[in-house]
């Protein structure tokens, strides 16, 4: 009797640590089993006290009238599956006649409670039919993304969403962002790990990055053009247009409307065109967008209206040239002139890591997903690489992107810089990779004046 108390006691304060400094582990060995039995157990008691239940049809009351039985109890919706997986439970549920998912989605905080939960979305899976995604722990606390992330052509995995999902970038869906956040927010970390999967990929990279290149500089091995500064930035971008001209002219080349052509083989972007004819999609990244929109004199100014008409331009038809951007910035707002809000309308996707002012995250979400405002506002210092990100669909989730160091981005362009395709309208802008070191003077620091 005592070795099985001994064992009992064993096992609980091994759950317990594992709960404290290991709660992925926690939950595969010990807390998934616990919350199986507290949903099945708890299910319809908890679904009758949110109101997510229906009373029974006539048809039952009537026949329990005339047998003289008790009444029926109301239906709450079928549990249709029930699946665990590596962050929390899956559970699907049918919908009663009269029952809504709007329903459901309100009342996810009462479920997440009840259940003992640490988080409870839910979604529309088609009529009727309902998922709640149930995290048992804070997935975002230490982000660990899966080691089998699905990778295709132009969509790559680039954060860990809050229910335990993986956040993916698909350029081919939704062509153009803009990732705007703080200092210190996570901005530069959520590039590095985007700009690392990209290079695996058949794709020309493109920077802009006006801080003197102290970003994008170092992964220069996989960057087929580079600017650090607004007057090269100007030029880049005229190339790019030039390019993406040249593109929809070979499209129109090869589209082929005859009679005898099918629907499907007529081309209208750079995927309907054969392998061989296909050229290179291009990501374009803006690492600051608000130094290309800043001006102090009147030729900056014509600088700066002639680069942001070709971040519309490219931004309204690159698309189907195979031309995507990436706008990032720590404040993206309309005193940055006329202009940005025709931009910002084109820019689908939007992320906002922490940001120090109410009016940058309006600016984000303001038109697509005004619930996401509060969220951004809310975000701590202490949780940095936090962000909230959304679509023009009006949905938003809470993101965290794994902690990508400097040196692993560099080690990543470095090891598919084999990849690096070469752009001739873009060969003035190629990075020089072995420049000889120059030694910058750095003036001493003056002593204190003594008296």
């Amino acid at each position: 009797m005592r070795w099985l108390i001994a064992a009992v006691v064993l096992v609980a304060v091994l759950a317990g640590l594992l709960r404290w400094r290991r709660p992925a582990w926690y939950w595969l060995s010990f807390g998934v089993t616990f919350a199986t039995c507290r949903v099945l157990g708890r299910y319809r008691a908890v679904m009758d006290a949110c109101g997510l239940t229906v009373p029974p049809p006539r048809w039952r009351l009537a026949i329990a009238r005339m047998a003289n039985r008790p009444v029926p109890e109301p239906r709450a919706p079928r549990i249709l599956r029930l699946r665990p997986t590596r962050t929390g439970l899956v559970l699907r549920l049918g919908l009663q006649p009269g029952q809504d998912a709007f329903d459901v989605a309100a009342s996810c905080d009462r479920l997440r409670h009840s259940f003992g939960m640490f988080g409870v979305t839910s979604r529309e899976i088609r009529s009727g039919v309902v998922e709640l995604r149930m995290t048992g722990y804070d997935v975002l606390r230490r982000v660990q993304m899966p080691a089998r992330a699905e990778r295709s052509t132009m969509r790559v995995p680039v954060a860990l969403r809050e229910d335990g999902d993986v956040h993916y970038r698909d350029y081919r869906t939704t062509p153009h962002a803009l990732t705007i956040g703080a200092t210190k927010s996570g901005k530069s970390v959520y590039q590095r790990n985007l700009v690392a999967e990209l290079a695996a990929q058949e794709v020309a990279l493109v920077g802009i990055d006006c801080k003197q290149g102290v970003e994008l500089f170092p992964l220069a091995r996989r960057f087929s053009a580079l600017a650090d500064n607004p007057d090269t930035a100007a030029d880049l971008l005229d190339a790019l247009i030039s390019h993406m001209e040249d593109v929809y002219q070979l499209i129109r080349a090869e589209q082929r409307i005859t009679a005898d052509t099918l629907d499907a083989d007529i081309a209208a972007d750079i995927w309907d065109l054969p392998d061989h004819l296909r050229p290179v999609p291009i990501v374009l990244l803006v690492d600051e967008v608000a130094e290309l929109a800043l001006f102090a004199t009147k030729d900056e100014e014509k600088r700066r209206d002639r680069i942001i008409t070709a971040l519309a331009r490219l931004a309204q038809l690159g698309r189907a040239a195979g031309i995507y951007l990436e706008i990032c910035g720590q404040r993206f707002g309309s005193e940055l002139g006329k202009g940005i809000t025709m931009l910002r309308a084109q820019l689908s996707v939007r992320t906002a890591h922490r940001v120090n002012d109410e009016t940058s995250a309006n600016m984000a979400f303001g038109d697509i997903a005004p619930d996401a405002v509060l969220a951004t506002v809310q975000i701590p210092v202490s949780a940095p690489g936090l962000a909230i990100t959304g679509d023009a669909s009006g949905g938003w989730s809470r993101i965290r992107s794994p902690h990508t160091s400097l040196r692993a981005a560099v080690d990543a362009c470095n090891k598919h810089a084999h990849l690096t395709p070469e752009l001739p309208a873009l060969d003035a802008f190629r990075p020089v990779l072995a420049s000889p070191a120059v030694p910058v003077a750095i003036p001493a620091p003056t002593a204190p004046a003594t008296h």
